[in-house]
């Protein structure tokens, strides 16, 4: 059932949150991210195929451990933040948008009337009727993030029309394809690449938007920290997983000679 989202309360007290990406479709790992301290979670669907059987599961997941999650759909799709949003999810993230029109579309996915079209249903949004319809609505339309992600140069061209879109709560930045748009990726901190999002932080600023920046590299959060960002996205689990499993395996060295072994099997020194 929907209930009030803890990380809209924690930024209004004036407090910091971090969230993760999630590129590893299981609840389980979605659980322990909660447990582990972040404030919010995105579920991957832009880049995964994952069934929405498995993101109501990890939204869940979610729930159970107190942290708020966001699903990012494949693009501005009213059936994708419909589907999201009807599976429990607190929030969208809606990629490559790219003007003020296609903002004003994924508020009307994700908002209710007044505010929005979203087609309205019961099911475990509502505890499947404990919580009033009428107050449903109301809490979904008070509740629900909508955040969209800023990817290209035409994005940032159109960054103040954008932010000033009714219904848009957060802009993440997506700095990756931006560079790549730029013509200069890998390196997300090119010139170029870095006045684009100080340009996008500026127009979230003066409209009272978040601005949710990804920190990739060392000073990068002091830095936006000192400008008044209070949302971020620390990286992706996938990608840190690896990395921490690879040094793991590293830490004890290469390959070394094998101990003999019994005929069980198990080395000289491990028999019981």
């Amino acid at each position: 059932m929907l209930g009030s989202n803890p990380l809209k309360r924690r930024l209004e007290q004036g407090g910091c949150v971090y969230g993760m990406l999630n590129s590893v479709p299981t609840p389980w790992l979605v659980e322990m991210l909660g447990h582990a301290g972040y404030d919010f979670v995105v579920l991957d669907m832009e880049h995964l195929s994952v069934n929405p059987e498995s993101v109501e599961h990890m939204i869940r997941a979610a729930e159970c451990a107190g942290i708020t999650p966001l699903v990012r759909v494949p693009g501005v799709n009213t059936g994708a933040i419909q589907l999201a949003l009807d599976a429990g999810a607190m929030g969208v993230v809606v990629p490559r948008v790219e003007s003020a029109d296609q903002a004003r579309e994924v508020v009307a996915a994700a908002r209710f009337q007044p505010l929005g079209r979203r087609g309205i249903t019961g099911g475990r949004t509502t505890g499947f009727g404990r919580l009033p319809l009428g107050d449903y609505l109301n809490r979904a339309n008070d509740e629900i993030l909508v955040v969209v992600m800023i990817e290209s140069p035409l994005g940032v061209e159109n960054i103040d029309a954008i932010v000033e879109v009714p219904g848009v709560d957060w802009i993440l930045e997506g700095a990756m394809d931006l560079a790549h748009s730029l013509g200069v990726a890998p390196d997300t901190g090119h010139d170029s690449v870095r006045q684009a999002l100080d340009r996008v932080a500026q127009a979230c600023a003066r409209a009272g938007r978040q601005f949710c920046a990804i920190p990739r590299a060392e000073g990068q959060h002091q830095r936006w920290r000192e400008r008044g960002v209070a949302s971020f996205l620390v990286g992706e689990d996938r990608g840190i997983l690896f990395r921490r499993l690879r040094d793991l395996r590293t830490s004890f060295g290469p390959d070394s000679e094998v101990p003999a072994t019994d005929a069980g099997g198990l080395p000289e020194d491990r028999k019981p």
